[in-house]
Order: structure tokens, then C-alpha cells, then sequence
């Protein structure tokens, strides 16, 4: 397979592209979680950590494809409006850009942190304008795994965007995502529940708010 750079490979494009027009739930134990707000979620169970994979389709209005994609990828910006940043950054390690990101969790859990690749990629698919960010967690020696502080070593992400024909955007999500430590995973699936519905409701907020900020 092709690598591009960041470490990805053509066909993770295409195939968070392909999503959008067509979603891909036949052929596997694909259920619907939840539908609220216009989005959909859908997770797939793993037998042996008894977690989950999911996928979000579905449609934010008001909010142009361009700059949910540019919002989506300004880590600056995401820690004035995601409350649970605790620390987030770009750093260049052995040639690549990686980013760090230690998320808050209540108390008495200990925080979760990430260190991941990630790209985007505006593409051109036969007339259609679709912006791709994919993330999968790594490794680098520069950062290291912090006193009190659980380091997620399970982490992917996609997403694509496309205009809905209207003012606002269509959108298809994946990721999978294993915290680690002692948390019951229905306390993990019901934080997928409930925090990708409110993730995105926080994000196209903070769309409309990087408009008056510009």
C-alpha cells in the first residue's frame, strides 16, 4: 500500500470519502446507537475488549464545509472552546508533525492523553469538494508517558466533509477509541452516546463564533 506522507495512505482517503456518499454498515454487526439533532451513530462491538467502533453520519447546518474543516484542525483555537483540553499542541518529531492532546477526565478517573498523526487533505472527487482529516494515534520518544496520567495507545479518526447543497455541511466520522485503565466500558459507550452528539453541537458553536472572531 501507498503511504502519503504523515504516514496515511491514499485509499484511507477514498475511503472516508466513499462514506459520505454511500455508508458502509452491510456485511458487519453495524447498530444504530442513536439519532438526535439530525446525526446518526452506529458502533460496531468488539468481542474481546468489549468496546466499540463507531460511525457518525449526518448534517451541521449553518456551518460551511471549509471552515468546519479549518476549526476542526486549529488546536489553538479548540482549547478556548472545548472544555475538556487540558494541553494540545503540535510538535516535529523524527521528520513528522505529531500532536499532543491530554483530555480531562472527572475525578476520581486519572486524565487521558494522546499523541497522534494526522493530515488533511481537500480533495476533488468527480465534481465534489470533499475535505479529509484523518488521525491515528503513534509513538515518538520525545514524548514521553507522564506520571498520572494514562496514555491512550488505541486511537483512529476520519473525517469528511461536503457541502449539504445548502449553507451547512454533510459530514461522515469514524474512530475508535480505547482509554485503557479501570473504566467500565458502558461508561465508555455512554460517553460516545452522549459526548459525539454534544461534540459536534460544540463545534459548529464554535464555527459560528470563529466567523465573528475573523
Amino acid at each position: 500500500m501507498e503511504l502519503a506522507a504523515g504516514g496515511f495512505s491514499g485509499e484511507q482517503f477514498r475511503e472516508a470519502c466513499a462514506e459520505l456518499q454511500q455508508p458502509a454498515l452491510a456485511g458487519a454487526d453495524w447498530q444504530l446507537l442513536v439519532e438526535t439533532s439530525g446525526i446518526s451513530i452506529y458502533r460496531l462491538p468488539d468481542q474481546k475488549t468489549g468496546l466499540y467502533e463507531y460511525k457518525v453520519f449526518g448534517v451541521l447546518e449553518d456551518c460551511s464545509p471549509t471552515l468546519l474543516a479549518d476549526v476542526y484542525m486549529d488546536l489553538d483555537y479548540r482549547k478556548q472552546w472545548d472544555q475538556y483540553v487540558k494541553e494540545l499542541y503540535e510538535q516535529e518529531c523524527n521528520g513528522q508533525t505529531v500532536v499532543y492532546w491530554e483530555v480531562k477526565y472527572p475525578f476520581p478517573m486519572s486524565n487521558r492523553d494522546y499523541v497522534y498523526l494526522r493530515q488533511r487533505r481537500d480533495l476533488d472527487v468527480e465534481g465534489r469538494k470533499i475535505h479529509v482529516v484523518l488521525a491515528q494515534s503513534t509513538s515518538v520518544p520525545q514524548l514521553v508517558e507522564r506520571s498520572g496520567v494514562i496514555r491512550v495507545k488505541q486511537y483512529k479518526q476520519s473525517l469528511a466533509i461536503e457541502s449539504d447543497g445548502k449553507k451547512g455541511s454533510k459530514v461522515f466520522m469514524y474512530y475508535l477509541d480505547n482509554p485503557g485503565g479501570q473504566i467500565p466500558s458502558w461508561l465508555i459507550n455512554w460517553a460516545a452516546k452522549n459526548g459525539v452528539p454534544n461534540f459536534l453541537k460544540d463545534i459548529a458553536r464554535a464555527c459560528q463564533n470563529y466567523l465573528k472572531k475573523t
